[in-house]
């Protein structure tokens, strides 16, 4: 990865609240994270296809568009995605920060 790439993940590691940072490859394979494994695997995993179902609404609503954000809230925490097509950037923050 690049320097630049390794220097975003660590700004956004460091705001306030910050639980942890995934990126996801194309494929779904985690390739980097500030998580431990099991978690990681477990939010890759559902976050994969949480993306893939709310992107098939943006695109069955109109099919000219694409989803290019998405945002979780519960109690506990906020998980914010950035899909592209070749990564996805997963960000879990506290809500209560």
């Amino acid at each position: 990865m690049s320097a630049e790439v390794e220097e975003t993940l660590k700004r956004i590691q460091s705001h306030k609240g910050v639980v942890g940072v995934i990126v996801v490859n194309s494929e779904g394979i985690p390739i980097k994270s500030t998580l431990d494994n099991p978690t990681t695997i477990q939010y890759t995993g559902l976050i994969s296809g949480l993306t893939d179902k709310a992107r098939s609404v943006v695109r069955d609503l109109d099919p000219t568009n694409d989803l290019t954000f998405l945002r979780v809230r519960s109690k506990k925490h906020e998980i914010m995605i950035a899909p592209d097509k070749e990564y996805m950037l997963i960000v879990v923050q506290n809500t209560n920060e």
